[in-house]
């Protein structure tokens, strides 16, 4: 025996007379005739072979079935309208140009395209990585979005998170050790590594600049071999170096808020994108300081012992 199929518009007009318990006022919030909205009422009884309602001249009320069939109804609507709506994201084109951090884009934002892009398949992104100071001029021009890094509560745009900086060397050799201290940074324009020679002048600890890149992996590899030190985020701290502090000899540095800016007249494409991303990094936070993220101390070796 074939059971009746539960039409929604019948059953979107059942939910606002029980709502409502008023016919008159069911068919003007459905804008609807009254008589227009009975019939759907006689047509679902006859489907489901049961009265719904108890009609008076003065009232309307549920009866059992009715009350057994409210709940049902409510659920299958809000699943249609979950269903509609999802169908209709799915049709949302467009290209989506990110500017972000050559650590973030290799780490913390892949995740999260894949998660944005698998609910929105035909929202195509385009993501370039590097020094993201020069990239918030570009917004509107360049770039839709930009994910970039400001010293502690400066900077406009949505705040996503903050991010210590974090001295990282070698986890086999103590090459903090040396004098001058050899260090890899960035390019002029990174914010690391303005604080880094300015704290290293502040503490008068003699350095000199080894290595520039504007690679994260070419730094990350210089500073793993032990030719220098670097500076890291906490919260993308890599897993083949050692953190370093003050009771290496290094000085303290400041504190980075990361920050989402948007450029203006977005697209419906980049709307959405921009607000995955907030949702996504304020609600995990990064890692500061030297926390339990951040990889134990290795034994290591003094510059020029064996080993």
């Amino acid at each position: 025996m074939t059971l009746p199929v539960l039409d929604p518009d019948l059953l979107k007009a059942f939910v606002a007379v029980a709502d409502h318990r008023s016919f008159t006022r069911a068919a003007a919030m459905l804008n609807r005739t009254q008589s227009a909205v009975s019939m759907q009422i006689k047509r679902l009884e006859a489907r489901v072979g049961a009265a719904l309602f108890h009609r008076t001249r003065a009232t309307v009320e549920l009866s059992a079935a009715g009350e057994s069939l409210l709940g049902y109804a409510r659920q299958i609507l809000s699943l249609n309208d979950e269903a509609v709506g999802r169908l209709r994201r799915h049709r949302i084109e467009g290209v989506v140009r990110l500017g972000v951090m050559d650590d973030y884009g290799t780490h913390v934002v892949p995740p999260l395209l894949s998660d944005f892009v698998a609910g929105y398949p035909l929202i195509h992104v385009e993501m370039e990585t590097g020094l993201t100071a020069s990239m918030t001029d570009r917004l509107g021009e360049s770039f839709d979005l930009v994910i970039a890094m400001h010293p502690e509560g400066r900077g406009d745009g949505a705040f996503l998170r903050r991010e210590q900086a974090v001295w990282a060397g070698s986890a086999s050799r103590a090459v903090e050790q040396l004098d001058p201290l050899p260090v890899a940074l960035y390019p002029q324009g990174c914010l690391f590594r303005r604080w880094a020679t300015e704290a290293l002048d502040a503490a008068r600890r003699p350095w000199r600049l080894a290595f520039v890149s504007h690679s994260l992996a070419a730094v990350e590899a210089v500073a793993a071999q032990g030719l220098a030190v670097t500076v890291v985020k906490s919260g993308t701290f890599p897993p083949r170096l050692r953190p370093l502090s003050d009771c290496d000899g290094l000085p303290a540095l400041p504190a980075a808020d990361i920050r989402l800016h948007r450029a203006a007249g977005l697209s419906r494409a980049a709307a959405l994108l921009a607000d995955h991303l907030v949702a996504a990094l304020a609600a995990t936070p990064a890692a500061t300081g030297h926390s339990s993220r951040l990889p134990r101390r290795a034994a290591v070796s003094r510059p020029g012992a064996p080993g």
